[in-house]
């Protein structure tokens, strides 16, 4: 992912994608660079517009269902069988954090 994230950096400053850039970038940001790797998402986005990849990218993503739903009620089942005692270390844990919130000043004194 970090490499053709890379290569979409190279695109987004208009410079070539090509190893050379890729690899300044990604040691500017303090990655090891495999160059294997490199000259593989160089080589598939050779003569590609980024803009079209993307864009057909985004438009594949869309149809994907986005099903997350199914875990909420889960967690929540799970925390109400947890009984009384959790409610009372939320109160303890509540005040102590109240108590420094202002640590001695307002955001607006």
């Amino acid at each position: 992912m970090r490499y053709v994230a890379a290569a979409l950096l190279c695109a987004l400053g208009n410079k070539d994608i090509n190893a050379a850039n890729m690899e300044k970038i990604l040691k500017g940001a303090g990655v090891d660079v495999d160059s294997a790797e490199v000259e593989k998402v160089v080589s598939e986005l050779a003569g590609k517009n980024t803009e079209e990849l993307i864009a057909e990218g985004m438009e594949k993503i869309s149809s994907v269902p986005a099903g997350g739903g199914a875990a909420a009620p889960a967690a929540a089942a799970g925390g109400a069988a947890g009984g009384d005692a959790p409610k009372e270390e939320a109160k303890k844990e509540e005040s102590e954090e109240e108590e420094d919130d202002d640590m001695g000043f307002g955001l607006f004194d």
